[in-house]
């Protein structure tokens, strides 16, 4: 029993360990209720085992997009009023995961192109300091229906 376990060991310390490389994933398109309106994009990025930054996104079905936070701001007047802000790169610690979720940080596309159609996909191409581009898929979903992960 004993041999087992240590057997078992070096498998179970391996599966804990971070991946070796920048990774992204889940990646889904909200698009707009109102034709002109912008739509928002979210996905999960994995750092690999050095630091990265991601520093621009785009995709075929948008001519502009922005990286985005949306926060929840104190009114002054017992209130609160959700609002959203430009950022210029998001860090993406090594060994880390980050979320890009309704509420969060988010990608707004601009100008949607009018093939873009709720059930198919298309590409999300995430641009990273030092020059490194992962372009991975993207499901594209109707407004106010929830995420397909």
């Amino acid at each position: 029993m004993r041999l087992l376990a240590l057997l078992a060991l070096p498998v179970l310390l391996a599966s804990c360990s971070h991946p070796a490389e920048l990774s992204a994933d889940q990646a889904w398109i909200r698009l707009p209720a109102v034709k002109g309106r912008p739509a928002a994009a979210y996905f999960t990025m994995h750092g690999g085992k050095d630091n990265a930054t991601l520093l621009a996104a785009a995709t075929p079905i948008a001519t502009r997009a922005e990286l985005h936070q949306s926060m929840r701001m104190d009114t002054g007047k017992g209130t609160a009023m959700d609002t959203m802000k430009p950022i210029a790169n998001v860090a993406v610690p090594a060994g880390e995961t980050v979320k890009f979720e309704p509420g969060g940080k988010h990608v707004m596309l601009f100008d949607i192109s009018p093939k873009a159609k709720p059930g198919n996909d298309t590409r999300l191409s995430l641009s990273f300091a030092g020059g490194r581009t992962l372009e991975i898929p993207a499901k594209l979903v109707a407004a106010g229906d929830p995420s397909p992960y």
